[in-house]
């Protein structure tokens, strides 16, 4: 009985696949009779109203789809090679623009130092290169690449920028040593040019790190003349620097507890944080005697020069 009952449902699961095939074999013979002879309207015609129209219409509608994702990935493609280019084309442009900043501050650079010479036209000067420094944030001591071979010697002046650099310290063949104005061991006797008094100008990095001065002693200006934004330069009593090269302008003048001198401060000329290249002025400070001092024998009366200016 249960052998009987599954002849019976396979059987009709096979009379519905046959049934499946014959159809499709009468869909397709009925088209190709449709194609051959040419057959339009009548029932082919509903038929295929019903059944092929929409098959048409999704078939239509999903080649569109694909065909506009085909488009889109080949816009998208097309967009990433034109960002690559357009990228490419920026990275070369900006090396150019790089390239261009560079060479024009170094054409400012000597441009700076050209008007510096005819400034100081009087003197002979050897151009040298700054390549290394002290390791701090400010040119207080550093070295350039001329020496004794291209004439430089110990106790010549350096200038940059608008004026005084500092003052040749130690020679070699090839290379100096240049301490600046700014080094905690520098001393420079200056003059203020609008009333011709005297000072001292001391070194320290402390006041160039925290307001970019440096601070004076022993003023004496007993009319008051002098003022914010005069100009100063070296003076004709010191031993070692020549007169008349600017070292900055007064920045603040105090009066000192001894209603006698005055103290206060001057703003730079030279920007000590961005040496690169330097004048060395080959003509040393003729001072009889004084000549012919060391520079340690210099160093060594430091303390002495603090209060007299060198």
């Amino acid at each position: 009985m249960k052998k009987s009952r599954n002849y019976r449902n396979k059987k009709k699961h096979l009379s519905s696949k046959y049934l499946l095939l014959i159809l499709s074999g009468v869909c397709i013979m009925a088209i190709f009779v449709s194609l051959v002879f040419n057959i339009s309207g009548g029932p082919l015609n509903a038929v295929a109203g019903y059944v092929f129209v929409p098959m048409q219409k999704g078939i239509n509608s999903a080649g569109s789809w694909i065909s506009s994702k085909a488009n889109d990935f080949k816009t998208l493609g097309e967009v990433l090679q034109e960002n690559k280019e357009l990228q490419k084309q920026v990275d070369d442009l900006t090396v150019e623009l790089n390239k261009t900043k560079l060479e024009q501050y170094e054409l400012d650079n000597y441009r700076e130092l050209l008007d510096l010479d005819k400034q100081y036209a009087d003197y002979d000067k050897v151009a040298a290169n700054v390549i290394a420094m002290d390791g701090t944030n400010w040119f207080s001591t550093f070295t350039i690449d001329k020496g004794k071979k291209q004439g430089i010697a110990k106790g010549m002046n350096v200038i940059a920028g608008k004026g005084l650099v500092g003052i040749v310290t130690d020679v070699g063949p090839n290379y100096a040593k240049v301490r600046s104005i700014i080094d905690d061991s520098s001393n420079v006797s200056a003059m203020v040019l609008t009333t011709k008094d005297n000072f001292n100008v001391s070194g320290s990095l402390m006041s160039m790190n925290k307001s970019k001065v440096l601070p004076f002693t022993e003023l004496r200006d007993e009319k008051n003349k002098v003022k914010q934004g005069d100009p100063v330069v070296t003076s004709y009593v010191s031993d070692k620097y020549l007169q008349g090269i600017l070292i900055g302008y007064i920045y603040n003048v105090e009066d000192n507890a001894n209603n006698l001198t005055k103290s206060g401060s001057i703003t730079p000329v030279v920007d000590f944080q961005h040496l690169q290249e330097v004048l060395v002025i080959t003509t040393l400070k003729n001072t009889g005697d004084l000549s012919s001092k060391t520079e340690s024998d210099t160093e060594n009366t430091q303390d002495t020069q603090t209060q007299s200016g060198e």
